[in-house]
This record gives C-alpha cells, sequence and structure tokens, in this order.
C-alpha cells in the first residue's frame, strides 16, 4: 500500500529492524524471567518460626552456614515456574512429534476420574479393608493388561518403563537362577535398540552384544542365529521396532532364542501400534513392560509419574515381584512379602521393587481410558495411529527422504540425505522447527541411520493438523535446499537461541554462583514479600502458637502465650542482660494500650526500614506512627520516638 505518508514502518523486516530494546528486557508477552537464585537475596524466608531457647535436638549436626536457598513470596514463586512453564511446549499446545515416545492426548475424563474420593485421597498404609475399591480397580486394570497381552501375570509395581525393564530382567535372572544356570550372562540386544535395553542388561549384572539391522531396518535373523549360544539368558527386542517397523521374523526370533534355553524379553514402548490388534504373548514373548504414559493416555509429566506394568509368560511367573493383588470371595488383599506369595501357592515371588504398590493415580487414568474406548476402541485407536504415520511419510516423502521403503507402523523415518549439499543439517533442520511453533521429533535416533528423523504424530491428530504441520516441515525442506543459511542459527524467535552444545557438554555449568555477594533486603521490603502474600490467608493466623493477630479491620487483638509476644521478624537472642531488658506489658495491657493509643481503622504491622530495631504499628495513610520494642510488647510513647518516614515511603525501603 502507498497510503502510509507518515513514514511507519510496514514491513516486517523494516519493524524488526527499528524495534528498540527494552528496558526489562521482556518482549510483549514474552516475559524474560531470571534463574530463581537471582530472584532475591540469600537468608529470607516467608515463614517465620520461633527459636527454641535451650532445645537442641542436633547436636554436632546443626547447620553451621546459611543454606543458601533464595527466599520467595507466594507470587513470586507462582510467577516464577508460570513464566517458565510459558517458554516450554505442552501437548496441549500442538502435536508432540517426539518418535519413539507416543505423545498422545491425556483425556480430561481421565483426569477427573483420578481425582474422585477415594483414588485420588488414599494412602497406601491405610487399612486394606478401607481400599477395598482401589485394589478392586488394580486387579480389574491388570486383568485387561494379561488381556491385551495375552500373557498369565502382570507385576503392577514398576514406576517406569526403565523400572519395568529392570523388573522383567531381574525375574528372568532369578529363573535363570532357580534353574542353575547361573552361567547364562550374555544378552542380545539389536542395534537400533532404545538405550534403556543394554543400561538395563547391563544393571543386572549381563553383558551386551549387538545384532545388527538387516536392509530393511529389521534384526538381521541370520546374524542373531550365529551369535546364539549356551551362554545366551535373553533377547531383547522392541516390536514395533524403533525404525517404526514390525518385526516380521518376530516368531523366528522367538523360537531361536527358546531353542537355546534364553528368554524373550520385548521392550513395550511401541505397544500402543499393535494394542488389540496382536497378543505379544501369542509371539513367544516371556517379558514386556507397558507403558501406561504411552499406550494408555496418562500423563508423561515432567520426568514422572509413569507407568511401566511389565507382563510374564508362565514360565516366568512363579518369579514375578511382589506385591500383587489376590481375590478371596469378594474381597481382595494384598501380597505382600515374598513368605506370603509362597502360602499363596505363588511359587519363589520376587522381592519388592518399590516401596509401595505402583503409580496408583497413573491406573485409575490407564483403566479409563480402556473403559471409555472399549476393546474396539483400543484397536482403532493403534489403526489410527498407524494410518497418521503413514499419512505423514506420504505427505512428506517428495521433499523429504525417508530411510527405508515401503509402509510404516506407528513412526516414520527419515533419514538426512534430502540436506545432502545444502549446509544445513538434522539439527539446523529440528531447531528450525521450533520457529514454526513445533517441538522438533527425535533426532538421530536410532542410531542405524544417519542424521535420523523419526516422527510420531498418535491418533490424536486430525488431517487438519497433520496438513498444517507435513506443511510447515515441507516448507523448511525447500528453504534448507534453497541454501537458505539462517537455519543455521535457528531458532530465532525462541526465549533462547540455540546453545553452543559442545561447549555446553565440556564445560557444563551445573552451580549457580552469584557474581557478587547478594545484599540483603531493607526491613520494609522484607515485610511487603512475606507479610502480603499470607495477610488473606492462614499463614499470619498461625505464625505464632499460642496467640494470633487479626488484620482485617484493625489490629483488634493478641492471645495471651507462655511467653513474651514478640511481632514478626527474625527470632533475637534473649539471654543475660538482653532478657532483663525485655520489660513490656503484658497482653491485656498490650491491648488496652493499642486501644486507647491507635484508632480502630485497618493497620499494617510491618518493621520500619530507617529503624530497623524497632517496629511500627501504622495505618496506611498515616505519616507517622508507635513503635513497639523489638523482642517485647511496650508500646514506645509518641513523644519518645516517632518515625520520620512515611508509610508509603517505608514500603518503598527507604
Amino acid at each position: 500500500m502507498t497510503m502510509n505518508t507518515q513514514g511507519r514502518p510496514t514491513r516486517a523486516d523494516e519493524v524488526e529492524a527499528s524495534a528498540p530494546a527494552t528496558f526489562t528486557g521482556n518482549r510483549a508477552l514474552q516475559i524474560e524471567e531470571s534463574l530463581i537464585f537471582e530472584k532475591d537475596a540469600f537468608g529470607e524466608t516467608g515463614v517465620d518460626f520461633p527459636s527454641l531457647a535451650g532445645v537442641n535436638r542436633l547436636g554436632n549436626a546443626a547447620r553451621k552456614q546459611e543454606i543458601g536457598l533464595p527466599g520467595l513470596s507466594e507470587p513470586e514463586a507462582m510467577r516464577h515456574f508460570v513464566r517458565l512453564s510459558q517458554k516450554n511446549y505442552a501437548i496441549d499446545m500442538g502435536p508432540f512429534p517426539l518418535g519413539s515416545c507416543t505423545m498422545k492426548h491425556n483425556p480430561r475424563l481421565n483426569e477427573k476420574m483420578a481425582r474422585l474420593p477415594g483414588f485420588g485421597d488414599i494412602h497406601p498404609l491405610q487399612p486394606q479393608s478401607t481400599v477395598q475399591g482401589a485394589l478392586e480397580l488394580i486387579d480389574t486394570l491388570a486383568h485387561w493388561l494379561m488381556t491385551l497381552t495375552g500373557m498369565p501375570a502382570v507385576a503392577m509395581s514398576p514406576k517406569a518403563g526403565a523400572h519395568g525393564e529392570l523388573c522383567g530382567m531381574m525375574t528372568i535372572k532369578a529363573a535363570l537362577e532357580a534353574a542353575g544356570e547361573g552361567h547364562r550372562t550374555r544378552v542380545l540386544a539389536p542395534e537400533s535398540a532404545h538405550g534403556t535395553n543394554p543400561a538395563t542388561a547391563a544393571q543386572c549384572g549381563f553383558t551386551v552384544d549387538a545384532i545388527p539391522a538387516d536392509a530393511t531396518g529389521r534384526v538381521d535373523l541370520e546374524a542373531l542365529k550365529a551369535k546364539l549360544g549356551p551362554d545366551v539368558a535373553a533377547i531383547m527386542v522392541t516390536n514395533p521396532n524403533t525404525c517404526g517397523l514390525f518385526e516380521r521374523e518376530i516368531i523366528a526370533i522367538a523360537e531361536a532364542i527358546h531353542s537355546v534355553g534364553g528368554y524373550f524379553y520385548c521392550d513395550g514402548a511401541n505397544f500402543n501400534a499393535i494394542a488389540g490388534k496382536v497378543r505379544p504373548g501369542d509371539l513367544g514373548v516371556d517379558a514386556m513392560h507397558i507403558n501406561l504414559h504411552k499406550t494408555f493416555s496418562t500423563p508423561h509429566g515432567g520426568g514422572g509419574p509413569g507407568s511401566g506394568p511389565t507382563v510374564f509368560s508362565a514360565a516366568l511367573a512363579p518369579f514375578a515381584p511382589v506385591p500383587f493383588v489376590v481375590k478371596d470371595g469378594e474381597r481382595f488383599h494384598l501380597v505382600e512379602t515374598r513368605r506370603a506369595a509362597k502360602a499363596e501357592g505363588e511359587g519363589e515371588a520376587g522381592g519388592r521393587l518399590a516401596a509401595f504398590h505402583g503409580q496408583m493415580g497413573m491406573f485409575v487414568r490407564a483403566l479409563s481410558y480402556m473403559l471409555s474406548h472399549g476393546g474396539d476402541g483400543v484397536r482403532q485407536a493403534a489403526e489410527d495411529a498407524v494410518l497418521n504415520a503413514n499419512y505423514v511419510l506420504a505427505r512428506l516423502k517428495s521433499e523429504m527422504s525417508p530411510a527405508f521403503s515401503g509402509y510404516c507402523m506407528h513412526e516414520a523415518l527419515f533419514d538426512d540425505s534430502f540436506l545432502k549439499g545444502t549446509g544445513v543439517e538434522t539439527i539446523d533442520f529440528a531447531k528450525a522447527m521450533i520457529d514454526e511453533g513445533y517441538h522438533p521429533m527425535t533426532m538421530y535416533f536410532p542410531l542405524v541411520v544417519h542424521g535420523a528423523m523419526l516422527i510420531e504424530p498418535t491418533e490424536s491428530e486430525s488431517k487438519q493438523e497433520l496438513d498444517l504441520f507435513c506443511d510447515a516441515l515441507l516448507s523448511l525442506a525447500r528453504r534448507a535446499k534453497a541454501g537458505d543459511q539462517s537455519m543455521k542459527s535457528a531458532p530465532h524467535f525462541a526465549p533462547r537461541r540455540r546453545l553452543d552444545e559442545t561447549a555446553a557438554a565440556r564445560n557444563p555449568v551445573l552451580r549457580w554462583t552469584p557474581k557478587e555477594p547478594l545484599k540483603a533486603r531493607s526491613s520494609c521490603q522484607n515485610l511487603r514479600r512475606i507479610f502480603f502474600p499470607c495477610m488473606w490467608g492462614k499463614c499470619l493466623r498461625s505464625r505464632r502458637r499460642g496467640w494470633r493477630f487479626a488484620i482485617l479491620g484493625g489490629l483488634k487483638k493478641a492471645y495471651e502465650a507462655p511467653r513474651p509476644l514478640r511481632p514478626f521478624g527474625p527470632p533475637r537472642p534473649r539471654a543475660g542482660e538482653e532478657q532483663a531488658e525485655l520489660q513490656g506489658l503484658n497482653p491485656p495491657a498490650f491491648r488496652k494500650a493499642i486501644s486507647a493509643g491507635v484508632e480502630a481503622r485497618p493497620r499494617i504491622l510491618f518493621r520500619c526500614g530507617n529503624r530497623p530495631k524497632r517496629w511500627m504499628i501504622s495505618q496506611c495513610s498515616m505519616a507517622k506512627g508507635r513503635f513497639i520494642e523489638s523482642g517485647s510488647v511496650a508500646l514506645n510513647r509518641a513523644t519518645e520516638r516517632s518515625c520520620s518516614a512515611s508509610a508509603s515511603e517505608c514500603m518503598k525501603g527507604k
């Protein structure tokens, strides 16, 4: 347009170039947030406890220096973490295409069920007679997990997928030792396996032998057979595998490992692609963990909580760990020890893997998902997940390079050959996705594909959402092929620019230290941050045992206490000569003095900044006030001392 005659920038590059730096560092709603340690001076807290004179229960373990944690009020702490959360990505914001992670939608119905009384407020140590409904729910969920997998036993206590792997491999080891085959110390794992597979095997004392992939991205069956021997304990295979492909020779793999006396552990991370379609037990699997936070839509959380129940074949069922639920007539009870398990006729059960019985909240959510979908719905979810992945593969293969030919299962895998000669690498492509508003896909995994980009859309995404996502990736691929080197420095619009990953790995900064000694706030600032957040809640009414202040409408009453009443503030030593100086009015006289000396209008109790050892009772509108002796309840007479600062100046810390 040519109607602008006022010199106002109208083009995006002009606007960007002319955008001034802000005083705060904020960019509109993109708030610049400092580290929590930079939010305040050390040594401050919003909680004030009385000193315990003459009581020392810590002995030589008593702390001799500052704890080194920052002090924040409730609003400050809340805003800090909310601002941090706004800098992150979430499944409720858009597609989360992380391959091999199954970041599907978490239905809010599940959340509602998990908060029902009797599920959300029970305790693992309360009598079993009072939690019969919860035990029935665990038993019902266990039944459906065994039904879906075709396995006769399940351990519900593992707290995550890797914990479930540990459960499975420990059970395999227990079975081998019980059979006198402790010499079996070698575990086979495909090169495309999740990293937790070899790590778990090593944790259990096994050595790991890698199996290469064939040209189709699946386990090389001949290479597997060549590695079999009398020292093989088990094989760990993910199916569908991390290349997004179903292992077509899965039954042959199971027969081969069983032929030499080993066990077949299946990583169930990708069970969402086959749930309701295939039962792993029918494929010869002996143990498999199930990620409830993947297949059955429970939240992944910020590192937890997860849940990884592990199912077992008949050969391993007697060695499954406690606890487990048993139905006795119409009642349910927990078998919590190996001795009790033997009394129940359950064989040589393994010991505990966790303190209690598993993630109850995740159990409720997973069963809610199952019951709301039904058997046909769970099957359809698997089919839709595979359909969506193949749609993404079909949309993107014109500009991006699929790692393998043919259809995929639940995730589409691309290599970086389409970027050859562009100067753009996988990480640049992924970082540019951030500028488009998407979380990057899984990068550089599985290791069998160079520059891998693994995309798992799950069944949650609609065609419209997938089209927008694919169009964005196609646009990035075309930019890369056109030589757009700005992708090398992406992201450009994120709260933080790209890190120097080499320097971050070689010289990590894992501990924050102040550049200069932090200074404590003025006393009035202390109270502004400590006192006001508690003004409307329970904090103020419970700050001192035996007495409280009522603020709304004035400083009206103070209850008697067995020790001298002390206003808010850090405790002071009261020994020797100083104790003799604390000659104040008793609580009734204090109340009388307050009633006589200060009119009944809303007042605030705070420490005056320019009287650091005094306390002032003041109205917000007062320019002067009356003081209370520190550590006592004696009122100074107005003629003896008064504050020269106005209340507003005090609140500013002047």
